[in-house]
C-alpha cells in the first residue's frame, strides 16, 4: 500500500529523490542539462509530495506558484522498479488537488521532448500543449502543458 505524504524541499527523502531525477535528466538532455537545471532548484519550493510504500521512498512531485491563480507542477519522478503502476497519476492527481485547495484555478508544467513517458502522462491526465511559457519560450526540446482545475475534482 502507498501512502502519500505533504511536505516541503527540505525533505531529505525529497532530496535524494530529486537527485535521482536530475542524474536520469542530466543523461537525456545531455549538454542541455544545465539550462534547466537552473530552473529546477528546490529553494522556492513550499509544496512537495512524497509517497512512500512500506516506508521506502518512491515518487515525488512538486507544485511552486507561477503567477496569481496558476502553480507549476515541477520535480515529478517515480523510482525506474515503481514505473507503469499508475503512481505518476496518483501524484499529479493530488498536486492538482491541492493546487485547489490552496485556492489556485490552473496547473501548468514543462517537460522535454526526450521524455515520452512524461508527455503521455500529462496527455493522459488532462493537460493540454500550450505555447512555451517563461524561460521555456522558443526552445525546442521543451513543451509545456496546462490544465484548467476549475470543474475538476
Amino acid at each position: 500500500m502507498i501512502r502519500i505524504v505533504k511536505t516541503d524541499a527540505t525533505q531529505p527523502d525529497f532530496i535524494k529523490l530529486v537527485a535521482f531525477l536530475d542524474a536520469e535528466l542530466a543523461k537525456r538532455d545531455g549538454e542541455e542539462h544545465s539550462f534547466y537545471d537552473q530552473f529546477n532548484k528546490l529553494n522556492h519550493i513550499k509544496h512537495v509530495l512524497l509517497v512512500y510504500e512500506e516506508g521506502f521512498p518512491i515518487a515525488c512531485g512538486a507544485i511552486k506558484e507561477l503567477e496569481p491563480n496558476v502553480m507549476e507542477v515541477k520535480r515529478m519522478y517515480v523510482t525506474p522498479q515503481k514505473r507503469g503502476e499508475g503512481i505518476a497519476s496518483k501524484v499529479l492527481s493530488a498536486l492538482e488537488s491541492w493546487s485547489r485547495d490552496l485556492g489556485y484555478q490552473k496547473c501548468v508544467l514543462e517537460t522535454g521532448k526526450r521524455q515520452p513517458e512524461a508527455i503521455a502522462l500529462y496527455a493522459k491526465n488532462g493537460y493540454r500543449i500550450i505555447p512555451n511559457y517563461g524561460q521555456y519560450a522558443g526552445i525546442e526540446n521543451s513543451v509545456c502543458f496546462k490544465k484548467d482545475l476549475l470543474g475538476c475534482v
